[in-house]
């Protein structure tokens, strides 16, 4: 699963293990995220993002 990157603080959306403090599961694709969810670090917007690998 696809990895993405914060480009403000650098915090790494890893799809395999979700964000557990904010109610997603692992295995949640970063395009499945709602759309309003935000980085748990800095709470920039899913457009901040950028794929990594």
């Amino acid at each position: 699963m696809t990895k993405y990157k914060c480009s403000i603080c650098g915090h790494i959306y890893d799809p395999a293990k979700g964000e557990p403090g904010q109610g997603i599961a692992a295995g949640t694709g970063f395009v499945n995220l709602p759309d309003e969810w935000t980085c748990p670090i800095c709470g920039a917007v899913k457009a901040k993002f950028n794929q990594v690998g």
